[in-house]
């Protein structure tokens, strides 16, 4: 009798999960006053604009995964009202953007249960659909998360990834949200969910879109997960870095910054210097990225190597300067532990309300 022959396994990568927020991250929404807020709520799609880059990273970063065979969802979260969900589908219709959902904040509902304060507190409301989302996909996806500096994303997407990690229980998980004074029917739904939702170590990175502009410094406390970009071409490059990214994608995003946001090659570069500098990427990944996108025509060409006279003095000036070394970035350290909320908090603007990071 003939035995067959046994068919190889093949592999397939976990699925990938990139959840976005929608105002200051994706579009940029202006609601610093009642007026703005109006405006921005009547906006039609057309009137709507992005955040440069994002549009050009999301189908690159879709793409790169289904080239290696991973499939890859992307979410919205949107803290706005769900009467402006035609005009928001509508507009990421004319920017090209495939995406899996939307979830929007029903403040109508608030309104007619008297929670007014719930209007504007929006930690409680995205952790709980952030963990409703996780219980709703595949246990071994990784996920990527993206937000901004002006919704507390940064301490909403760490709270999440702690949570489901396991790191944070409900006896720690339950004070921080009662500080916060997140609404407490839903501090009871979080700690609910949240027990469910454990499945280890699954968010990979936590990128914060830094649109108000604020000072890289103050997320130090949030870990290396937490990467703060001022452009999405460095969060494109952290991406490529990562391995989510080739080096095709990197230029595709850069070129998108050139072509459409008024960007020059010299801005791009200053971009990687500043990731390294904060300990972002490497030197070695700096250089390997910057190479291929010199090939690809989006970095002005290399300077010229010096002379052997200049590299001399170039290296006696390397000697005479070797008490502050170059900075250098290593790998991010595997998260063991939860991250200290009570220092987070306390070095927040009212010790205690949601913080605007």
């Amino acid at each position: 009798m003939r035995l067959k022959r046994a068919r190889p396994t093949v592999s397939v990568p976990p699925p990938l999960l990139c959840r976005w927020d929608l105002d200051k991250t994706y579009l940029r929404s202006e609601f610093d006053t009642f007026r703005s807020l109006l405006r921005t709520a009547f906006e039609r799609a057309e009137e709507k604009v992005e955040v440069p880059g994002v549009a050009e990273l999301i189908r690159t970063l879709k793409a790169a995964a289904e080239r290696r065979g991973q499939p890859a969802l992307v979410y919205f979260i949107s803290a706005s009202p769900p009467q402006i969900g035609n005009q928001i589908r509508r507009k990421l219709a004319l920017d090209g953007v495939p995406y899996d959902g939307i979830v929007f904040k029903d403040q109508l509902r608030q309104l007619r249960r008297g929670k007014l304060r719930n209007l504007r507190e929006h930690v409680g409301f995205k952790l709980a659909e952030l963990l409703r989302g996780r219980l709703a996909t595949a246990p071994e996806a990784r996920e990527l998360l993206f937000g901004d500096d002006w919704e507390s994303d940064s301490l909403i997407y760490s709270l999440y990834a702690d949570a489901v990690a396991g790191r944070l229980g409900a006896d720690r998980l339950a004070p921080v949200l009662r500080r916060i004074r997140v609404d407490p029917h839903l501090v009871e739904e979080i700690l609910a969910l949240a027990a469910r939702a454990v499945v280890g170590d699954a968010v990979e990175r936590i990128f914060i879109n830094l649109e108000r502009r604020s000072p890289p410094a103050v997320f130090r406390l949030f870990g290396p997960r937490v990467v703060p970009t001022f452009n999405y071409f460095q969060t494109a490059a952290v991406l490529g870095a990562d391995g989510y990214l080739d080096p095709e994608d990197l230029a595709r995003v850069g070129r998108a910054l050139v072509d459409r946001a008024g960007y020059t090659p010299r801005r791009l570069e200053n971009s990687l210097g500043d990731l390294v500098r904060r300990g972002h990427l490497t030197r070695t990944a700096a250089d390997a990225l910057a190479s291929s996108l010199r090939a690809a025509g989006v970095l002005s060409p290399a300077p010229p190597a010096p002379g052997r006279w200049r590299r001399i003095g170039r290296a006696l000036g390397r000697l005479r300067h070797r008490e502050r070394p170059a900075a250098r970035a290593m790998p991010p350290p595997v998260q063991t532990t939860p991250l200290d909320y009570d220092a987070i908090l306390d070095r927040l603007p009212g010790r205690g309300t949601a913080p605007a990071m």
